[in-house]
């Protein structure tokens, strides 16, 4: 199933490879964007890409070599306003504008360009903050809101070392302006239950998520690297040796990285999924956040540029109010439902600026919500090396 991640910030600290169902795993994520995460294990991974978690099946096939001028019929949520704001709704918008056929793999092949000359950098650790979004629906109400949690990780670059990640929850708010007068109705409470969807399996097996719209006290954790050494989920766990020497040859990263491809999603759970999906994911965490060289985060993008089920879509807005250029690929969700993965990305610098899931055809983990709604986000506020190790440590 498609959510998060991979947002991956969301999913949980204790990767392992085993088998894990999708409603799990999408339990999993949600409580992670409600709460501090647990290392609750010494064979996970502290900040797993978020793209590479809640994976789905085969993709449907889609045209790919088109970028789409303005958000058109896919929605935007606006920046989010603070917790408890009088008559403010993080609202899910819609934007209409025409769409213009242009050539997309020259708008990657320039992005990939630019990434290449970005800034390299060094440092003790490898630094990245994100704030991820997940819409859920209230259990009593039935209205929806928009949880939100801000994360930060520090990944050592020498052996042995320990990693810490910082988890805040910013609170819930009302997803949109209608859920806002729903959730006045209800006495405005602070504190709710959201409802996991899953065939009613849900409620009996895992129970209602708590939410606050308050947020709470950040919570700082350390651990051990992975067998002493692995660093990220790419998959399959890899050491920091791994990223930084991965080849800058597209066609070679291409290879490196197919040779973990099972016929399945990125967490070994056994559902099918595409080379072509497969490949994007992971791709997707070595151009948002993870410590590769600028040449292989290039080298990234001209794989993105090779894929026949890719489309980009310019002018698209991310949860923080910035505008980027988005490619993205769809693939089937659980309950017969369709999700659009997507990268937004900077054209200028080749930076990424979110990852995103987008309603195409609503499944079981999207019901009841509109086709072109960003149902899940991660943005990344910013990542980089640097020698100061967070404050406790």
């Amino acid at each position: 199933m498609n959510p998060i991640d991979e947002l991956r910030a969301a999913r949980p600290a204790h990767l392992d490879g085993g088998q894990v169902d999708e409603l799990t795993r999408a339990t999993e994520l949600a409580r992670a964007m409600s709460e501090p995460r647990q290392s609750t294990s010494r064979r996970g991974i502290v900040r797993p890409a978020w793209g590479l978690g809640l994976a789905g099946g085969a993709a449907a096939v889609t045209a790919a070599v088109v970028v789409v001028s303005g958000n058109g019929a896919v929605p935007t949520t606006s920046p989010s306003p603070a917790p408890g704001t009088p008559g403010v709704a993080a609202s899910v918008t819609r934007t209409s504008a025409p769409r213009v056929a242009l050539p997309a793999r020259q708008v990657l092949l320039a992005a990939a360009e630019n990434a290449a000359r970005q800034d390299e950098g060094s440092g003790d650790y490898w630094h990245s903050e994100s704030v991820s979004r997940m819409i859920h629906t209230v259990e009593d109400g039935g209205y929806r809101v928009v949880d939100r949690t801000r994360t930060e990780g520090w990944t050592p670059s020498a052996v042995g070392g320990e990693q810490w990640s910082r988890s805040r929850s910013l609170g819930a708010e009302p997803a949109t302006e209608q859920d806002r007068e729903a959730w006045e109705r209800a006495g405005s409470p602070s504190a709710f239950n959201a409802v996991i969807p899953g065939k009613g399996r849900g409620k009996e097996k895992y129970g209602a998520i708590p939410l606050s719209t308050s947020p709470r006290a950040a919570r700082t954790e350390r651990s051990p690297l992975v067998d002493g050494d692995k660093v990220f989920w790419l998959g399959r766990n890899v050491t920091m040796k791994d990223l930084r020497g991965l080849p800058d040859d597209p066609a070679k990263l291409k290879k490196w990285l197919m040779a973990s491809y099972e016929g399945h999603g990125t967490e070994g759970d056994g559902q099918e999924m595409s080379g072509d999906v497969w490949l994007f994911t992971v791709s997707m965490g070595l151009i948002m956040d993870m410590p590769v060289t600028p040449e292989v985060r290039g080298a990234a993008f001209r794989m993105l540029a090779e894929l026949d089920e890719a489309k980009v879509t310019a002018n698209v807005t991310d949860a923080e109010g910035r505008q980027g250029t988005a490619v993205s690929v769809e693939e089937p969700t659980h309950g017969g439902g369709i999700d659009e993965k997507r990268l937004v990305f900077d054209e200028a610098t080749g930076r990424a600026l979110a990852r995103e899931n987008v309603v195409v055809k609503a499944g079981t983990f999207q019901a009841g919500l509109e086709p072109g709604t960003v149902w899940t986000s991660e943005v990344l506020i910013g990542s980089g090396w640097t020698d100061a190790a967070p404050k406790g440590s």
